[in-house]
């Protein structure tokens, strides 16, 4: 079995949900939102990549990223 490590820091997630009105985060908070966020920062990102490819590019550019999310 693969264990998969968290991409992204805790810490600006939890300041994510602090932000968002929290007075407390629990860790258990915090993890769900970042696995949430990479599943959707991941489909995005293939997404923008198709996009590159189909244009001819290797580059992915920040109108990609756009694109895709819309």
């Amino acid at each position: 079995m693969v264990i998969k490590m968290a991409e992204l820091p805790i810490a600006p997630i939890t300041k994510i949900i602090r932000n968002a009105g929290a007075e407390r985060v629990s860790e258990d908070a915090s993890m769900a939102l970042m696995k949430e966020i990479e599943k959707y920062g991941e489909k995005v990102a293939r997404k923008a990549v198709s996009l590159a490819k189909h244009a001819k590019r290797k580059t992915v550019k920040a109108e990609d990223i756009q694109e895709a999310i819309e």
